[in-house]
C-alpha cells in the first residue's frame, strides 16, 4: 500500500520512537503497533498493551536488504532468492539476529524480519536510522485489524502516537507471508 506522506508526520513518528514511545501506523500489510526495535523498554510497552506473553517474538521491519545485514548474523543465499521472487510482503525468520533488543527476538535468538517496500515505512525507518517493530494492532488472541476502523479503542488509546495520514483509509489488506529459514538454508512456510 502507498500513502500520502507529510514530512511532519514522519517527524512526529521519529520523535515518538526516539523518546521510547510506541506508534499505531499503517504498514506495508496491516495496521501495526511499532517502536524502535533496539529499545527493550519500548518493546515491553507493546507486550503490555497487547496483553501478550513476552516469549512470543515480534516482526521487525527494515528498509532495505543492505540494512538487513546489520541485524542478521548470516543471511543464506536462499533468503535473497525468496525476497527477490516475491511480489507480496514476505517476512523471513532467520536463525540468529543481532544488534536488536533481546525481547524482540525468539528465545533461541531467531528473528523475524521483513524488508518493506512502501514509501511511508521506508522513510520512517530511514529517518529513525533503526529498524522498527511491527505487530498487528490488536489484543493478543483477537483478529488482526484489516482496516483502521476495526482497531479497538484500547489499542488506539494505549499508543503514544497515532499516524493520522491514513486514519480514514479503508482498504482490505492481509498479513505478510512468513517463511522460516534453517541454518542449513532449508526453509518452511509458516504462514501463506
Amino acid at each position: 500500500m502507498q500513502y500520502n506522506i507529510t514530512p511532519i508526520e514522519i517527524e512526529n513518528c521519529v520523535k515518538t520512537l526516539k523518546n521510547g514511545g510506541i506508534i499505531l501506523y499503517p504498514t506495508d500489510t496491516i495496521w501495526g503497533i511499532g517502536c524502535d526495535a533496539t529499545d527493550k523498554n519500548a518493546i515491553s510497552k507493546i507486550y503490555r498493551l497487547k496483553h501478550r506473553e513476552e516469549d512470543q517474538s515480534f516482526i521487525v521491519l527494515v528498509s532495505s536488504q543492505e540494512q538487513l545485514k546489520e541485524y542478521v548474523h548470516d543471511i543464506p543465499p536462499v533468503a535473497y532468492d525468496l525476497m527477490n521472487a516475491m511480489d507480496t510482503p514476505l517476512t523471513i525468520i532467520y536463525p540468529k539476529g543481532k544488534n536488536l533488543a533481546e525481547n524482540v527476538m525468539g528465545k533461541d535468538g531467531s528473528i523475524a524480519i521483513r524488508v518493506v517496500k512502501n514509501d511511508f515505512c521506508c522513510q520512517l525507518i530511514n529517518e529513525l536510522g533503526k529498524p522498527i517493530v511491527s505487530t498487528s494492532a490488536n489484543i493478543s488472541g483477537e483478529p488482526s485489524p484489516l482496516s483502521f476502523q476495526s482497531i479497538s479503542q484500547e489499542i488506539i488509546k494505549g499508543v503514544d502516537h497515532l499516524v493520522i495520514l491514513s486514519a480514514t483509509h479503508i482498504e482490505k489488506t492481509r498479513a505478510s507471508r512468513i517463511i522460516k529459514i534453517e541454518p542449513s538454508g532449508m526453509f518452511t512456510i509458516i504462514r501463506e
